[in-house]
């Protein structure tokens, strides 16, 4: 993944982040009319340049004037770096990239299992199935290196966890509506559909018993309507954590892994299989 600076003449940056159903879009950096690169913490000098006097040299050379428009670009990036100097922290490890691809991938999985996880933390209670969205995931994991800001990136949005007690029934009619549509993130399911249908659902290994209570972790955008879910309705009890962000959780688990010496990796397991899925993309 390219980390990216918004400096105008040097890049095209386009980004609306303000609601999920808003698009996200990235471009690389164009350095050719002065060699900036993306700068880290420290090594802006180098990345971006540097000012002598009246003049603006910038890292392939080249020489503007303060009051051009690269220059005042410039200047404008240069003295913003002192405050973005936290987001770029060295935060962990990924042994490669990893993308949100439909219907499974593994950086959904590594998000929705983390999720699960902590929400059985917060309620001490048993969390058999986890559901968030794909579009609550904003950028790819890079490999290598993972600073703050490809996190606050990834998950930028204020939702909260929430844990939802269903009935396997109302879960299972949850699976085929997905099924019709669209399948979300999910954990702790193996799912098949085809031809629009739900032709088999396990949880924790065992076809769903529909008069079962399940405990759900999910996310509080899709309570209400987020991307067309209700997690809400029909719940047996529900119980938000509204002190909780997502990225709260998710930084809790890279600090723990990073201290632990371990990298971020993951893995598919096969958890949703739609049989006619490259069928319709062709």
């Amino acid at each position: 993944m390219k980390r990216l600076i918004i400096i105008p003449l040097f890049l095209a940056l386009a980004t609306a982040a303000f609601a999920q159903e808003y698009e996200w879009e990235t471009a690389e950096i164009d350095g050719s009319l002065t060699g900036v690169t993306s700068p880290s913490k420290d090594n802006v000098a180098q990345t971006i340049g540097h000012f002598e006097g009246k003049t603006y040299v910038a890292p392939n050379g080249k020489r503007f004037s303060k009051n051009s428009i690269v220059g005042k670009t410039a200047r404008l990036v240069i003295d913003a770096q002192p405050a973005m100097a936290r987001v770029k922290d060295v935060i962990g490890y990924s042994t490669e990239a990893m993308s949100a691809e439909y219907p499974e991938s593994a950086l959904s999985n590594w998000f929705i299992d983390l999720l699960m996880a902590k929400v059985g933390e917060l309620s001490g209670r048993k969390v058999d199935i986890g559901i968030a969205n794909f579009g609550g995931i904003r950028v790819d994991m890079p490999q290598g290196d993972i600073i703050l800001d490809d996190m606050l990136s990834m998950f930028p949005f204020k939702n909260q966890l929430a844990y939802v007690e269903h009935t396997g029934r109302e879960i299972r009619a949850i699976l085929e509506d997905m099924a019709a549509h669209k399948f979300h993130v999910l954990g702790g399911v193996r799912v098949v559909s085809d031809q629009g249908r739900l032709i088999s659902a396990e949880i924790g290994g065992e076809p769903i018993d529909d008069d079962r209570i399940y405990g759900v972790a999910t996310i509080s955008f899709l309570l209400d309507g987020g991307d067309g879910l209700t997690l809400r309705d029909n719940a047996v009890s529900l119980t938000l954590y509204d002190q909780v962000d997502i990225i709260d959780a998710v930084l809790e688990y890279i600090y723990a892994e990073t201290a632990a010496g371990r990298p971020i990796e993951y893995r598919t397991d096969g958890r949703v299989v739609v049989k006619d899925y490259k069928k319709k993309r062709k």
